[in-house]
């Protein structure tokens, strides 16, 4: 390169930005962090929006225990996507972070930890040692939340071991045991025989498991139908539980199935047995055994066979035939084993019937020594006594058939081991008391939204089948059920009243309080101690179900003054789907029975995440990514623009595939600003106000045109929810109208116009109207990167101290025409992808190094077409970024039709000579005697360059 060519190379406006193309966001994401800390910026946005129209997303806790995983970083970000994005757009929007601090899981790491010196210590001693692991798992996890860039108010988070939120429980409980709703009583529930415990419907998980299916002939003492001829008769039952076969003492039958009377001989012993059946399964449970040949004797309906009588198969005890609805034909016999000790149904039944309740199975799952258990199952597990009991079926010859069964079963959410039911003195709320069910129902319906709206079908139906919630639980890692019993009677004092003593109590020294206490201290004003003395009093044990504890944050978060998180009811919850049966159906249910109405104004669900396979992400199954490695490994910005570029309404794949994806979107996305910024580096040296915008190109006027568009659709996609279509819309903006076409179509006039002159200053004026719309726009989505390149841009008196005090874009309607610069954009982008592919092929040959040697000839046979191109003579260079276009009539040799554009074209490298400076070949360089190597317009700039001040 020779001197003066050198010299004019140093004339070019290149770019020289700091913005570096390697993000390094594992180092810098930090201390954009450590600088907001510094500036108070969660506190200054709270101010700056102090007045305005709340919109508060309420927090469902998670769990205190462990690291974040990748569901959490799924749901943490999309809430700071809701949070920010309705910042921007002006709604106060504070964000209070909670924790989800008691219950087992915590528990049973203190119990692990202390081996078998646990069993020596006080409840309140284990009490101690589990906030203490609790408040460490906050502290981990708060951190880790913060270092994915969420925002919130993390120095002043709920926990619900905290005093203030511990009496807003009571408060909840004292208006349900107010209302009525409230009850105790002997009824079987879920059991975790591992954990000790009762369980609810929202803490089961089904998984497959393998039960003793068997079919059992019970000996009939009475009812039979005369006419269908001497016995001895038999019941036939069906079940998958033989455990529970000593706490049989009814067989149900539905009212309105036809039973029939079956003579057959078993094909194993010769003997005759007569027995009863539903008649639709006659044939297929006389297929089981391959019995060759069967007889039926007669019919009549179950209505008939009530009262029946029988003898059980192994207990002196006779048991009697009753009538159930639920009794189906579906499998089994049509007569269904009904022990009320041990199942929902059967216990409801017994109601009616007034059966007695035997439950003769103790905490562990293992068989008590009481007059209803044979001596050789007790003291044994109830899943350890199946075969015992088979074999005992077997041998008095009752067992007509069994067979393993693999079905659905549930579990424990905690231990992940199969529960039973067990008939046990609980505390409950009545969902059917004062229409609780049916008011709950109604405000699903009428006061919330449902976003996706099958999340109303999906917990209607959960809260119209579920059955009355057991809240009480044994375990010492809880907000107690604060109850006194009289050891004499057993008799108890509940009220609302005392409710709200212990309220006022707790608020001060915490549930503690009720553990460390003597019982005398926390006799409340309502009890006659005349009536129940001190002496004869006892604290219950119970604690309250998590999810009790969890689902009355709308009262000790929402509605009570202490938490920057009101008014009620609040703008919006959001959780994953399995909220329905958990968190969303707690809070609901106890916002409704204390306040008549629900407790969110809009539920937003996602889904679970999964691996490529579409299988759940879990650790015991290997196929977990890990969320606090990735957010090291990646940065948070790609992991957040990872989650923002997804559906989430369904389940959501966060591998490390998806990671990738995301890191090749958030690279074309910064390289976008990264041109951006690199040519505004004086954009501070001149007054934007100052250009002319009739000095803006058509191109110019597209580009704002397609910004307004962004802006719209990225705004109403964000108002929906629809985050990964706001992110489309702004990728596809970035990768193709700007960083495929705009942009790359500026590069001439930037690089090698007159740098404060009125072509390159009208390009700098959008460009800087396109960085600060999308920096804004990207915020909530990736909050580092946009404040790291909201603060590359020169001050100035209106640009705010960081993007996240910035308001939301608004469109331009002075750019809104149509057809910007009218031109037809469809057409020239089109003609430019075509002419694209065969310049890349003359490159691939060698035969051109760079568009910018080409020359492009365009034609076409339609007049009306070439007037068009003639129209757009002007554009069409810069838009090809080529050395020279030529409109021609004739068709030369070669060329490349477009039939669907009724035009044709030809590419080839020019003849003309090179511009030393911006290295097009044009037909005007050499024209210049004083500049003879540069073209007409590089001669003209280094003339301005050249020209004396003033």
């Amino acid at each position: 390169m020779s001197t003066e060519a050198k010299k004019y190379k140093d004339t070019l406006n290149l770019p020289r930005t700091a913005f570096a193309m390697k993000a390094n966001l594992t180092q810098r994401e930090p201390q954009i962090q450590a600088r907001w800390e510094e500036m108070g910026l969660y506190a200054r946005i709270r101010e700056a929006r102090k007045g305005r129209t709340r919109r508060v997303l309420h927090d469902g806790p998670p769990y205190a225990n462990g690291d974040i995983h990748m569901g959490h970083l799924l749901n943490k970000v999309l809430k700071d996507l809701v949070v920010r994005y309705h910042t921007m757009r002006g709604f106060d929007s504070p964000y209070v972070p909670g924790w989800d601090c008691h219950g087992l899981p915590i528990e049973h790491k203190v119990a692990k930890d202390l081996g078998p010196k646990a069993a020596s210590m006080s409840f309140s001693e284990i009490r101690g040692l589990c906030r203490v692991e609790a408040l460490k798992w906050v502290g981990v996890q708060r951190e880790q939340f913060k270092r994915l860039g969420v925002s919130g108010d993390w120095e002043d988070p709920y926990l619900t071991l905290d005093p203030r939120y511990e009496a807003g429980i009571m408060d909840v409980l004292a208006e349900l045991v107010d209302r009525g709703f409230v009850f105790r009583q002997l009824k079987p529930i879920h059991w975790d025989i591992h954990d000790r415990t009762a369980l609810a419907e929202a803490e089961l998980e089904y998984a497959e498991h393998t039960s003793p299916s068997i079919y059992v002939n019970f000996p009939i003492r009475s009812g039979v139908p005369p006419e269908w001829g001497d016995g001895p008769w038999h019941a036939m039952i069906w079940t998958t539980t033989p455990w529970t076969l000593p706490a049989n003492v009814a067989i149900a039958a539905h009212p309105a199935l036809e039973y029939a009377g079956v003579r057959y001989v078993d094909p194993e012993s010769g003997a005759e047995v007569k027995t009863i059946l539903a008649s639709p399964l006659v044939d297929r449970v006389m297929g089981l055994k391959q019995v060759g040949t069967f007889e039926v004797v007669g019919t009549c309906s179950g209505r008939a066979l009530e009262g029946a009588t029988y003898e059980h198969v192994f207990i002196d005890r006779e048991g009697t035939v009753v009538l159930a609805d639920y009794v189906t034909v579906e499998d089994g016999t049509g007569l269904v084993h009904t022990a009320p000790g041990h199942g929902a149904e059967d216990y409801r039944t017994g109601l009616t019937y007034t059966l007695p309740v035997i439950s003769p199975v103790d905490a562990s799952g293992r068989f008590m020594d009481t007059d209803d258990v044979p001596a050789d199952l007790v003291g044994l597990q109830v899943f350890a006594a199946n075969p015992k009991i088979v074999e005992r079926l077997k041998a008095d010859g009752s067992l007509y058939h069994h067979f393993k069964f693999r079905h659905s079963y549930p579990h424990g959410w905690r231990s992940k081991k199969p529960v039973i039911f067990r008939a046990t003195a609980q505390w409950f709320i009545g969902v059917d008391r004062d229409d609780l069910r049916g008011k709950t129902l109604e405000a699903i319906r009428s006061q919330v939204r449902w976003l996706p709206s099958w999340g109303q079908a999906r917990i209607e139906a959960m809260v119209g089948q579920r059955p009355d919630w057991c809240i009480s639980r044994q375990r010492a890692w809880g907000v107690p059920i604060p109850v006194l019993y009289d050891d004499r009677d057993e008799s108890f004092h509940l009220t609302g009243e005392s409710v709200r003593f212990y309220r006022d109590l707790f608020a001060k020294e915490g549930a503690d309080a009720w553990f460390n206490r003597p019982v005398g201290e926390l006799v409340p004003p309502d009890l006659d101690t005349s009536a129940h003395p001190v002496e004869f009093l006892r604290k219950g044990t119970d604690i309250l179900d998590v999810w009790f504890e969890s689902g009355s944050s709308h009262r000790s978060v929402v509605r009570e003054p202490g938490y920057d998180s009101g008014p009620y009811p609040a703008f919006m919850y959001l959780e994953g789907s399995d909220q329905h049966r958990g968190w969303f159906q707690s809070s609901i249910l106890t916002a409704v029975g204390t306040t008549g109405r629900a407790p969110f104004e809009t539920v937003l669900t996602h889904g679970f995440v999964v691996d490529d396979k579409g299988q759940k992400q879990s650790k015991s199954l290997g196929n977990s990514v890990g969320a606090v490695e990735s957010t090291e490994k990646h940065g948070a910005d790609v992991l957040r623009l990872m989650v923002a570029s997804l559906d989430y309404s369904n389940d959501v794949s966060l591998t490390e595939r998806a990671i990738k994806e995301a890191s090749e979107a958030y690279r074309k996305i910064r390289n976008t600003f990264r041109y951006l910024l690199g040519n505004l580096e004086d954009y501070a040296r001149f007054d934007p106000d100052s250009v002319d915008p009739a000095t803006l190109h058509p191109i110019d006027r597209w580009a704002l045109h397609r910004l307004n568009a962004v802006i719209r659709e990225a705004t109403a996609a964000f108002d929906a929810f629809d985050f990964y279509r706001a992110f489309q819309k702004i990728y596809q903006f970035c990768s193709v109208d700007l960083s495929s076409f705009y942009l790359d179509v500026l590069k001439d006039r930037l690089y090698a116009e007159d740098p404060t002159g009125p072509d390159r200053r009208a390009a700098q004026f959008v460009m800087a109207r396109l960085h600060s719309a999308l920096a804004r726009m990207l915020a909530p989505i990736t909050p580092h990167t946009s404040e790291e390149i909201w603060d590359l841009v020169p001050d100035s008196p209106e640009k705010a101290p960081s993007v996240h005090l910035a308001p939301w874009p608004k469109p331009d309607s002075a750019f809104d025409a149509p057809d910007p610069g009218g031109i037809d954009w469809e057409f020239l982008r089109s003609a430019r992808e075509a002419v694209f592919r065969d310049l890349e092929k003359l490159r691939a040959a060698k035969e051109i190094g760079s568009n910018q040697e080409a020359l492009v000839t365009l034609g076409s046979p339609d007049p009306e077409v070439r007037e068009r191109l003639a129209n757009l003579r002007d554009h069409l260079e810069s838009k090809f970024i080529v050395s020279d276009v030529v409109i021609a009539e004739d068709r030369p040799e070669g060329a490349t039709d477009l039939p669907d554009r009724n035009l044709w074209f030809l590419v080839r490298k020019s003849t003309y000579p090179k511009c030393e400076r911006c290295w097009n070949l044009r037909r005007s360089v050499g024209q210049d005697e004083e500049h003879p190597t540069l073209c007409a317009r590089c001669s003209r700039v280094i003339r301005e360059l050249n020209a004396p001040a003033g």
